[in-house]
């Protein structure tokens, strides 16, 4: 949500990086890697849409994945002869029942903001305590030197933090605005230079994107687009597909795509887009305009998607406070977890983006219900149709909190009408392939990265387990007790105690509080 703005020009002035957030300590957390790691009687969720399978023991070696053994049947006593031998110097975890999935990828992941005061120690603890082992920062907002470094220190196992891909606003340490596409394709071979992994794109002229992104996917790498309302209406998302655009982030772009009886979105003459509610509100009116579901237009775009390749990361979660926002305002976690400075930046406010709650209720929220109807028929039936969806979340605005978002994000899946096990392998296999990395992560195969999530209860009968919060239950005991919360994430064969991880995050957050005597109220209480 980071650098959305009006012009090209301005896109460049928001990109020069003012402030830049505190990075993570250096200092060993987890435990390992070891010359041999053991994960004993385990149920595994692969991440490749295959059911779970278990008992297995998962022989992990340094960073790598050597062996899945199969050791028995559920409900009969494991025969010990099958099991693989622990090597003289190698760990074991007795794990019987429970489940291992792979490491979470979050494909839209800002690292903290200095406007929400939230540094990258909070943020990376957040992830890894949700079982996120690898996050796209799209944009690069501390600017990209220091995301590099934080990527480097993060390869190296030196702090606590998932692994890093880092995609640069398009224009972004640009001196002057890229006017033409001679020196759009200069700043992306520049951009190649220096160490990105990719590009994000909100847009410009249609020439200059057009170059940028071809020359982009020519030096061979990877780019996301925000299709931002100012440059939407001649440049949509099937012209970024057609020009080798990897993929599109949130929705903007492709209900532009979809209209038939207009050729741009249907804008009240008081509208000024520099007004959040004026930009919120409209947009959630938005997929009403377009092709209805099924018809022929409709049909058209998606399958012209689908021959490109095209990979959707809609980030649901992050706009759904526009549809309930007394739920995602009072979401149980605020209290502990969320950074006063990070409270105060949700609070309405015409400066924080994000924050355009200054006259917000029924009707636009049933608006924004209708909204949300119809964009997840077209993400539904686009994975239907053998279409790339990806899990990203987009947290630090609109009542989203770094980590639960994301587990927010997989239950939005599920609501659109994916099956729990194509929400897990739109959360991992599926964004190891839209960063072009499937042979090193996103499924639990021999051979790949040790990156796992483990949990002692079982997160397709309920995704809400996966929360850090976990779910509440009812014991046998007539007791209601909390189920789940990630056990241990497992990243590059280093085991990290994912509860002590929120625990840390707590700790800094009631620090906070003392330092500045805040208390988290609602929005216009005294």
């Amino acid at each position: 949500m980071r650098f959305l703005t009006t012009t090209f020009a301005a896109i460049c002035l928001l990109c020069s990086v003012t402030a830049q957030v505190a990075k993570a300590p250096l200092k060993k957390e987890g435990e390992g890697p070891y010359t041999q790691l053991i994960l004993r009687g385990v149920i595994m969720i692969n991440g490749t849409g295959a059911p779970p399978m278990g008992p297995v023991d998962i022989v992990i070696e340094k960073n790598r994945i050597v062996q899945i053994a199969n050791v028995g049947y559920p409900g009969v006593a494991i025969n010990k002869e099958r099991r693989p031998e622990l090597k003289e110097g190698g760990k074991e975890y007795d794990l019987d029942g429970q489940y291992v999935l792979p490491g979470f990828i979050d494909m839209h992941g800002h690292i903290g903001g200095a406007g929400q005061g939230a540094n990258a120690e909070y943020v990376f603890k957040l992830w890894m305590a949700h079982g996120i082992t690898t996050i796209r920062d799209p944009s690069c907002g501390n600017g990209l030197a220091w995301v590099l470094e934080e990527k480097k220190l993060s390869a190296e196992n030196k702090i606590t933090a998932p692994r890093i891909y880092a995609y640069t606003a398009f224009g972004q340490g640009s001196k002057q605005p890229i006017a033409t596409p001679e020196k759009a394709i200069a700043w992306v071979r520049e951009n190649a230079t220096n160490g990105a992994d990719g590009i994000k794109f909100f847009g410009a002229a249609p020439d200059i994107i057009d170059a940028a992104i071809r020359e982009n996917k020519k030096l061979g790498l990877r780019s996301c687009f925000h299709h931002a309302q100012m440059d939407v209406a001649r440049w949509n998302v099937l012209h970024s597909a057609r020009a080798g655009l990897t993929s599109m982030e949130h929705w903007y772009g492709l209900p532009e795509a979809l209209f038939t009886t207009q050729t741009i979105q249907q804008y009240p003459l008081t509208y000024n887009y520099s007004n959040e509610q004026h930009r919120f509100e409209e947009a959630g009116k938005l997929w009403k305009q377009a092709a209805s579901p099924y018809s022929e237009h409709w049909n058209n775009v998606m399958n012209e998607l689908l021959h490109l390749d095209f990979t959707l990361d809609p980030t649901f979660n992050i706009y759904e406070a526009n549809r309930d926002l007394q739920r995602a305002r009072r979401a149980e976690w605020h209290e502990d977890y969320t950074l006063p400075s990070l409270w105060k930046f949700y609070e309405p406010s015409r400066i924080s983006h994000g924050s355009y709650w200054h006259s917000w209720g029924t009707e636009q929220e049933v608006e924004w219900k209708e909204n949300y109807r119809l964009w997840m028929t077209f993400i539904n039936e686009y994975k239907n149709r053998g279409g790339r969806v990806t899990t990203g979340s987009d947290n630090g605005f609109i009542y989203q909190t770094y980590g639960f978002g994301y587990i927010r994000e997989l239950e939005l899946l599920r609501e659109a009408g994916f099956h729990p096990l194509e929400v897990i392998r739109s959360a991992t296999l599926y964004g190891a392939q839209a960063l072009g990395m499937e042979q090193e992560i996103g499924s639990i195969e021999a051979g790949k990265l040790a990156d796992l999530v483990v949990i002692d209860v079982n997160p397709l009968e309920n995704l809400q387990v996966l929360y850090g919060t976990g779910a509440i239950r009812l014991n046998a005991e007539n007791k209601v007790i909390r189920a789940g919360g990630v056990k241990y994430t497992i990243k590059d064969g280093i085991v990290y105690d994912a509860k002590k991880l929120l625990y840390d995050v707590k700790q800094m957050v009631l620090d906070e509080k003392k330092k500045t005597g805040w208390q988290l109220k609602q929005p216009g209480v005294e």
